[in-house]
């Protein structure tokens, strides 16, 4: 009996184990799609699968801005997601807001 009362155990740590480290590895999350934009020269710009929370400085200001993600996007006039000017939700598009940074929020 004290043997299997062992095995439960190491079962038991093993399986917490694996619990733990699967929860952990999985905390980091990214949008699924991508974040399009247009500069004023009609330039395309993508981001694949953004992260979530996460800010992303542009290449250059987005005269138009797609988000194809399916998860909302702050975006920002200035760069380091500062001056929020508004949300885009999943399957939108905004032009003419000339933002420079963007964050998935979710």
């Amino acid at each position: 009996m004290n043997r299997l009362a062992r095995l439960a155990r190491l079962g038991l740590t093993v399986g917490t184990a694996v619990v733990l480290a699967i929860g952990l590895t999985s905390s980091a999350e990214a949008a699924t799609g991508r974040i399009r934009y247009f500069s004023s020269a009609g330039q395309e710009f993508q981001i694949d699968n953004p992260p979530d929370n996460v800010c992303i400085n542009l290449r250059t200001r987005a005269r138009i801005l797609v988000n194809e993600t399916n998860k909302t996007v702050s975006y920002y006039f200035a760069a380091n997601c500062v001056n929020f000017t508004s949300n885009l939700a999943p399957g939108r598009a905004v032009s003419y807001q000339n933002p420079l940074s963007v964050r998935v929020i979710g």
